[in-house]
């Protein structure tokens, strides 16, 4: 089931009755199953929201994200007791192999490229040498082909010379948002996998709760840079408008592929975050990825 994405920008009171969200604003009340909601993003520094109301989100496995003054994602909320093995899966987690999360890394970034390249050839940009970056990725990407293809890929992937900075600019700005609605994405469904998120595969820091997110999430980032590129095509906005952000949490509900099978985005990242786990368990050997465009 594809799970509803609510954002909410302007003043509102978020209270929960008879397992529905019940939605206050000036104008009017309105009530949603709680059950069909995937993400709530609140960016109005005037919204309420009651604690058995968080409760009851995180008891579904909805994330729950907090925006800073400048409406940019900056927290978020997740169900840490999700699954009903939840010390056995942390364990191994935990206890995964240093062989064990190299290859991880490595076909994680093997598909992260090979994204890189369909995208840049649905584009009919040159994406031939990403193949070759692809194939010489080693056991934990060693010689770091992930970042030969980045350079590539960035300086060929708009119409125009970009750099990818994180604060840098225009259409820095619109990527940013998407990698992080797509992270926050990422990070509920490791939840929903009884994963923890802190423990990555090969990024490693003390001050990141999701290192395991960020590790996930590489492969599915080129979902994010077509939506941009979309948006480009369409608006001269350089700016980061309620309308934009709209369309880039729309990634949420974008169709990729197992084996030519369909899967709405969201249900996919299970999927995904299910093989980790299994790989942890020694029941698989690679994460399944799917392909983003048929």
């Amino acid at each position: 089931m594809i799970k509803r994405t609510l954002f909410f920008g302007n003043k509102a009171s978020l209270t929960t009755k008879f397992e529905q969200l019940v939605i206050k604003t000036e104008h009017r009340e309105v009530t949603t199953p709680i059950e069909d909601i995937g993400f709530v993003v609140l960016e109005h520094p005037e919204i309420y929201i009651s604690i058995p109301t968080l409760t009851k989100l995180s008891d579904n496995n909805v994330a729950v994200i907090f925006c800073d003054v400048k409406h940019m994602p900056t927290s978020m909320l997740l169900n840490l007791n999700n699954h009903y093995i939840q010390q056995e899966l942390f364990a191994n987690q935990i206890n995964a192999s240093i062989p064990l999360k190299k290859q991880l890394w490595q076909h994680t970034v093997k598909t992260k490229i090979k994204h890189q390249a369909t995208l840049l050839k649905i584009h009919k940009k040159p994406f031939k040498v990403l193949n070759y970056y692809e194939s010489k990725v080693l056991s934990g990407d060693t010689e770091n082909m992930e970042g030969a293809a980045a350079a590539h890929y960035w300086k060929h992937i708009f119409d125009f010379k970009f750099k990818r900075e994180r604060y840098g600019d225009f259409p820095n700005l619109f990527l940013n948002y998407g990698y992080i609605i797509l992270r926050a994405a990422v990070a509920r469904a490791i939840a929903g996998s009884g994963l923890l998120s802190t423990l990555g595969i090969h990024h490693h820091n003390k001050y990141n709760a999701f290192c395991l997110a960020d590790d996930i999430m590489e492969p599915f980032r080129p979902l994010v840079d077509a939506k941009v590129i979309e948006i480009l095509a369409t608006s001269s906005e350089k700016e980061l408008t309620t309308a934009i952000k709209a369309q880039l949490l729309s990634i949420l509900t974008e169709t990729v592929y197992f084996d030519g099978v369909k899967s709405p985005l969201m249900v996919a990242l299970s999927k995904t975050t299910s093989s980790l786990q299994q790989c942890y368990t020694g029941k698989l050997k690679k994460i399944n990825y799917p392909s983003l465009w048929n």
